[in-house]
C-alpha cells in the first residue's frame, strides 16, 4: 500500500530509534530532562529567539500561542484555509475564548492592503483585532510558500497596529530547503513561532514553540494547564532532536516527487491541478468526472491511500518513506482511476 494521505504517517528510521533509546532523561515538569533541554535550546537557536518550548502537537503549539498572546474576546486574522481556523477543533474558541476572522489570500498569502480594512477599531462593541497569522508552508493552499517580502510587508502593518504576529510554521523546514532562506530569517519577523517534528522530518511526535523569554514561560504555565506537562520525555525530544539535525535538507527530495506527480495529473484530462500551487510537498487535484469520495475509494482498492482535500479535491503529500517507485506506481494508479 502506498501511503500518500500525510508526512505525518512515517516511521522512525533505525537510527532515530537508536537514538530515542540511547536519550539521556529527567523531570521535564521540574526543567530537569537534558535531552529536552539540549532541544529547546536548539530549536531556540536556530530560530533566533530568547528560547523554545517542547509540545506534544503542533496544534498544542499554536493553542498556546494564541492564548499567550491574547484575552478572551479579542480576534486573529488570518487566511480563511489556515490550519488553526479549519484543523483545531475550533480550540480558539473552546480555550481561549478569542475567535478568528478569516480573509481570502492569493494561495494562502495576506497583503497589508487586504488585512489593514479588517483591523478592528478600538470601538468597545468590537472585538479587539491582536494577532495577525501566517502558515508557510501552507497546507490547505498546497503546501504553498509565503514569499519573504509579503511576511515583511505584513510584519510592518501588525508593528503599525501594535498587534502580535504569529507563525505556524509546522512546516518551515519545506520552506527553507526550497527558497534557501533559513528558519532564522524566517523566524526572525514573528513575535511567535511553533514548527512540527512529525511532519516531513519522521519524529513520532512532537513540536516546538519560540518566542521571548516572557512569552515561554507564560506558554509553560498555560502547557502544564492544558495538560501537557511531561515526565522522562527525553526519549521523545531525541527522535525530534535527530529530526531536524539529519532529515532537514532530504526534504528537497519529497519536493522533487511532488513535482514528479503533479505533472503526471496535469497531464490528465479528468484530473485539474494548479501547477503554479505547487511548491513543496503537498499536492490538491480535482477530479472532473467522478465524485472526490469514489476516487479515493477506487485508488486505496489498487493500493493508494490519498486524503480529501479543501473542497471537491483530492489531497497527496509525499514523503521520507517513499521512493521514486512508489510514486510511479501511485502515478500509474491515479490514471487508471481517472481515465
Amino acid at each position: 500500500m502506498i501511503d500518500l494521505r500525510s508526512d505525518t504517517v512515517t516511521k522512525p528510521s533505525p537510527e532515530m530509534r537508536k537514538a530515542m533509546y540511547e536519550a539521556e532523561v529527567g523531570d521535564d515538569v521540574f526543567k530537569e530532562d537534558p535531552t529536552v533541554n539540549k532541544l529547546e535550546e536548539y530549536i531556540a537557536e536556530l530560530l533566533s529567539k530568547d528560547a523554545a518550548l517542547f509540545v506534544p502537537s503542533g496544534v498544542m503549539g499554536n493553542q498556546i500561542s494564541l492564548n499567550v498572546l491574547t484575552e478572551p474576546g479579542d480576534e486573529v486574522i488570518c487566511d480563511r484555509e489556515a490550519h488553526i481556523f479549519n484543523y483545531e477543533s475550533s480550540s480558539v474558541a473552546r480555550l481561549s475564548g478569542i475567535q478568528i476572522y478569516p480573509l481570502d489570500g492569493e494561495l494562502g498569502v495576506l497583503t497589508p492592503a487586504q488585512v489593514e480594512p479588517y483591523i478592528r477599531t478600538t470601538a468597545y462593541h468590537m472585538p479587539r483585532t491582536k494577532v495577525i497569522e501566517v502558515e508557510n508552508t501552507h497546507n490547505r493552499r498546497g503546501g504553498t510558500i509565503w514569499p519573504i517580502d509579503a511576511i515583511v510587508y505584513l510584519k510592518n502593518l501588525a508593528k503599525k497596529h501594535g498587534l502580535y504576529y504569529h507563525l505556524d510554521g509546522a512546516r518551515i523546514w519545506n520552506a527553507f530547503v526550497e527558497t534557501g532562506i533559513s528558519p532564522k530569517e524566517y523566524a526572525s519577523h514573528f513575535d511567535s513561532v511553533s514548527c512540527c517534528f512529525s511532519k516531513g522530518l519522521g519524529a513520532p511526535i512532537g513540536s516546538a514553540i519560540a518566542g521571548s523569554k516572557e512569552f515561554i514561560k507564560e506558554a509553560y504555565r498555560v502547557r502544564k494547564a492544558w495538560g501537557g506537562g511531561m515526565r522522562q520525555v527525553g526519549i521523545l525530544a531525541a527522535a525530534a532532536l535527530y529530526a531536524v539535525q539529519h532529515n532537514i535538507k532530504r526534504l528537497k527530495e519529497d519536493h522533487r516527487r511532488a513535482e514528479v506527480l503533479a505533472k503526471r495529473i496535469n497531464e490528465n484530462p479528468s484530473l485539474e491541478i494548479n501547477m503554479e500551487a505547487v511548491h513543496t510537498n503537498i499536492l490538491l487535484f480535482k477530479p472532473l468526472r467522478m465524485k472526490p469520495e469514489e476516487g479515493l475509494k477506487l485508488c486505496k482498492e489498487k493500493g493508494l491511500i490519498l486524503t480529501p482535500g479543501t473542497i471537491n479535491s483530492l489531497r497527496a503529500v509525499t514523503h521520507l518513506d517513499v521512493n521514486d517507485d512508489d510514486i510511479s506506481k501511485a502515478a500509474n494508479i491515479i490514471d487508471e482511476v481517472f481515465k
